[in-house]
């Protein structure tokens, strides 16, 4: 199947983002004349927008009537129209409905608030408006998604982000720089941005103004604190920690083997959140932006196992009251399918030894990570379809994920769901 760059102004061959060139099919005659777009589906799901978008914006371009829901696919434009025509109609649409305003990358997510369209990238953070002046603007807000249900084209868009982030952590790590280290090559792709006037990130912004001191040099006046990070003073102080902690704090990479000293970082990274939340009182009264900051302080905040640490000490046996507060922290967190594996095996841990009486409300627990997209689809199906020793017992793992079925069976209900509204 032929493909072309998303952005057609673009050149590049090695340009990441690819759609299929629009196909089409003239059928019919004299005033039943019409225009068959064959792949319509293909390509609106590579610009992740819901395909009535795409054959209303060329109804509208073109003054003609299409059908905007056919249970067949089979997207129909009344007349006859070439596809290289509809192919340059559809550069109107992707720069007016794709692109960020900013950057002009088009991994953005639509969003609507107060009748106004956002275009939330996923690359740079700018958040923009759609010109509600449009004709297809109309159209869009009539026809939002149902609201506390994202559709396929949405989560594809967040897939996406996701795996592109995941490369780029894996490209930086290489070259021995963190995706928020300023040496990075690309710092400006994973938040070394300034944040907007207008923007609703306030966790970014916090951390941003609080993490401006790590790393400053002291004045004079100030007393000059340091803490040993070496790899013998870590195993020192991992040695001291509670025998509770040790045995709840596992840390072990995605073959199944520990760190080995190294794993240390991750033990005095939770022995903090335990204390800090001691000194004020519970781990609610405990701020995500102060969290974050000292994972970043450890040099960790990117690290995938720094999920599997939160996800046993950030709750309580309140944990899905308690998600939706930590939800922006850790989905700033969670850059890859490796991290959303590492946060499931820190909670199965957490429920399974610690909180053994949670285990009835595994699937609740799995419907708040779900619902403040914590999780994919195809990690979460994965992990619940099969039990793994990595974090717990066999036996203790397959009596959580067997609890987990009934969020299995809503999930798969509801994707059948969209696609028989499809």
């Amino acid at each position: 199947m032929a493909t072309v760059n998303v952005r057609r102004d673009v050149a590049d061959p090695f340009y990441r983002y690819k759609m299929e060139r629009i196909q089409s099919k003239i059928e019919g005659k004299g005033n039943g004349i019409k225009t068959v777009i064959v792949n319509l589906s293909s390509v609106a799901g590579s610009l992740a927008r819901p395909p009535a978008y795409v054959i209303k914006y060329f109804g509208f371009e073109l003054g003609a009537q299409t059908n905007n829901n056919p249970n067949d696919d089979r997207w129909i434009i009344n007349g006859a129209h070439d596809a290289s025509k509809l192919q340059d109609y559809l550069d109107g649409f992707i720069s007016k409905f794709v692109l960020c305003k900013k950057c002009k990358n088009p991994e953005t997510v639509m969003e609507f608030k107060n009748n106004l369209i956002l275009l939330d990238c996923k690359a740079c953070g700018q958040r923009s408006d759609v010109d509600l002046r449009l004709k297809l603007s109309g159209y869009i807000i009539k026809n939002q998604p149902k609201k506390g249900k994202k559709d396929k084209s949405t989560k594809k868009a967040e897939r996406r982000a996701r795996k592109l982030e995941e490369n780029n952590v894996e490209d930086t790590s290489q070259n021995g720089a963190s995706p928020a280290d300023s040496a990075s090559d690309h710092a400006e792709e994973n938040g070394d941005l300034e944040i907007e006037a207008g923007s609703d990130d306030e966790l970014t912004r916090q951390i941003n103004e609080g993490a401006k001191d790590i790393g400053a040099e002291p004045t004079e006046k100030e007393v000059q604190w340091a803490t040993d990070f070496s790899s013998e003073a870590l195993k020192s102080r991992a040695e001291d920690l509670p025998d509770d902690l040790k045995r709840a704090l596992v840390i072990e990479d995605e073959d199944g083997e520990g760190e080995g000293s190294g794993s240390s970082t991750y033990d005095v990274f939770g022995k903090w959140v335990q204390d800090a939340a001691a000194e004020k009182g519970g781990i609610e009264k405990l701020e995500n932006v102060d969290i974050y900051i000292k994972a970043k302080e450890l040099g960790i905040e990117s690290k995938h196992r720094t999920l599997t640490v939160l996800a046993q000490t950030l709750f309580t046996d309140k944990i899905v009251k308690q998600v939706a507060k930590r939800a922006g922290m850790l989905k700033k967190m969670m850059i890859s399918e490796r991290h959303q594996r590492a946060f499931l095996g820190g909670t199965e841990r957490f429920v399974g030894t610690e909180k053994p009486e949670l285990i009835p409300q595994v699937s609740n627990i799995l419907a708040q990570y779900y619902e403040h997209d914590l999780l994919d689809d195809e990690v979460v199906t994965s992990w619940c379809s099969k039990a793994s020793k990595k974090y717990v017992d066999i036996k203790t793992s397959k009596a959580v994920r067997k609890q987990a079925e009934k969020f299995i069976e809503a999930l798969n209900a509801a994707d059948s769901d969209e696609d028989d509204s499809e």
